[in-house]
């Protein structure tokens, strides 16, 4: 069974494949470029250079969200349609968790934090030691309440966040706070194929019309209309 997986939510355009038991393909490019450029070509050229038809694939799965609100756009149009025409299942994926599937193993808590502006970050928490536990659901919250939230604890940070905040969480948490390496700091569509695999494994799946963005929270457009009309 093979799961095609993408994440455009953040600073990487990302996709891969995988297999069930193992990731036979991954292409990441983190330039700056627009992800609405880069992924359908990352795609192809992907699936080009493993023989693999779109049709071979079972279920395709998008990072649904939360993130960038037009990444996360892009990437689940693109997964619409790639399994809208090949009749495919589709699995969503949340960012986060993908996030810190990245981090499985880390033995305290696994920190997903992604800039949502605003003074905020996009984040769960998670428990690792191999096996992955969600501990919080997906939000939006102040830095500052995620650091109260973690006081006394041990917690490993990752995501696009870090960058902003990184000596701001050094200072509050001094050596209780670790930081994942580069190569597992950003979004990855390994995490997002494989994760989709165990949706598909356990029968976790939703048709292509099912699948719809996960914001979080209102866009900047939504939010300042809101405020207008309570005027």
């Amino acid at each position: 069974m093979l799961t095609l997986g993408i994440d455009t939510c953040c600073m990487p355009a990302s996709a891969a494949v995988y297999d069930g038991e193992k990731i036979i393909g991954e292409f990441t490019i983190n330039s700056g470029k627009t992800h609405s450029q880069k992924i359908m070509p990352l795609i192809e050229q992907m699936l080009g250079h493993l023989d693999i038809a779109s049709s071979d694939i079972d279920c395709y799965a998008a990072a649904a969200g939360p993130g960038s609100f037009t990444g996360v756009r892009i990437g689940t149009a693109a997964v619409k349609a790639m399994a809208r025409g090949s009749g495919a299942v589709c699995a969503a994926v949340s960012t986060l968790e993908a996030l810190a599937n990245n981090a499985r193993y880390f033995g305290g808590v696994i920190c997903p934090i992604m800039d949502a502006r605003r003074n905020q970050v996009y984040n769960a928490l998670f428990s690792g030691d191999g096996s992955l536990r969600r501990l919080t659901d997906d939000r939006a919250l102040a830095l500052k309440d995620l650091l109260d939230e973690l006081e006394g604890k041990k917690a490993l940070f990752l995501g696009d966040g870090v960058f902003p905040y990184r000596a701001e969480i050094e200072s509050r948490m001094g050596d209780r706070a670790s930081f994942a390496p580069p190569n597992a700091l950003l979004n990855s569509a390994a995490s997002v194929a494989f994760l989709a695999g165990e949706m598909l494994r356990r029968g976790e799946t939703i048709s292509c019309g099912e699948l719809v963005p996960n914001y979080i929270r209102l866009s900047q457009a939504e939010r300042e209309r809101k405020e207008r009309l309570s005027k």
